[in-house]
């Protein structure tokens, strides 16, 4: 996108009625508040290893707890947490709970770092343009060179 098109974007000045505004707000905070739950579960590494391991597909908790060093009350805590976020989701199909990954929370994720990235892009972009510009007036020769 150039800089005549994002001039022309800004610009467009949006008029939004309380009562949208509100109901945006309430889904940012509401956004916000899964994704702290989220980025503080896989805060932990057993938690981030757990979610790495269902991403292969899903599995039974025994199977989750086998090459963990750590009890199996303490993986189903762990899993407990990644439930509570939605990162996780399982049933009990007789004596066995099968934990599977939830992709659609991750998609929420990727969606904030997808944000925050074009954000830097775009201010990258503006400081690459300014450079250019800066360079183009600058016509200086480097120190030490004569002309």
């Amino acid at each position: 996108m150039g800089r005549h098109e994002r001039r022309k974007i800004a610009e467009t000045a949006v008029r939004v009625d309380s009562a949208t505004l509100k109901r945006i707000l309430k889904r940012v905070l509401n956004q916000t508040a899964e994704l702290d739950a989220v980025f503080a579960a896989l805060a932990d590494p057993t938690r981030r290893r757990l979610v790495e391991r269902l991403g292969d597909g899903p599995a039974a908790v025994s199977e989750l707890a086998r090459p963990l060093p750590m009890s199996l009350p303490a993986v189903v805590q762990h899993l407990q947490v990644l439930e509570a976020c939605g990162l996780v989701r399982s049933e009990k199909v007789g004596r066995v709970r099968t934990c599977r990954l939830e992709v659609t929370q991750l998609q929420t994720v990727q969606d904030w770092i997808d944000a925050r990235r074009r954000g830097w892009e775009r201010r990258l972009d503006r400081l690459g343009d300014y450079l250019a510009s800066t360079a183009e007036t600058d016509q200086r020769p480097p120190k030490g060179e004569i002309q």
